[in-house]
C-alpha cells in the first residue's frame, strides 16, 4: 500500500428532521446536508430550510 497523504476528520450531527451538520477539520464553517426539490417530495418531508443532499455533493465531486 502507498503512503497515506490525507486523513479526513469529519463529525456529522443530526440537527432536526433530515438536516445534518458536518464539521470538517481545518474548516471554520460547517457544511449542512438535507433535502430539497424532488428528494423532499419523494420522502414526503418539509424541512425548515432546504439544503443540498449528500447525493448533490457526490455528483459535484465526481464531475469536478
Amino acid at each position: 500500500m502507498g503512503e497515506v497523504v490525507h486523513t479526513s476528520r469529519i463529525r456529522i450531527v443530526r440537527e432536526t428532521g433530515p438536516t445534518r451538520r458536518a464539521t470538517i477539520e481545518g474548516f471554520a464553517e460547517p457544511i449542512y446536508y438535507g433535502v430539497h426539490g424532488g428528494i423532499k417530495r419523494f420522502y414526503k418531508v418539509e424541512p425548515d430550510k432546504e439544503h443540498a443532499a449528500t447525493l448533490d455533493h457526490i455528483v459535484a465531486a465526481t464531475a469536478g
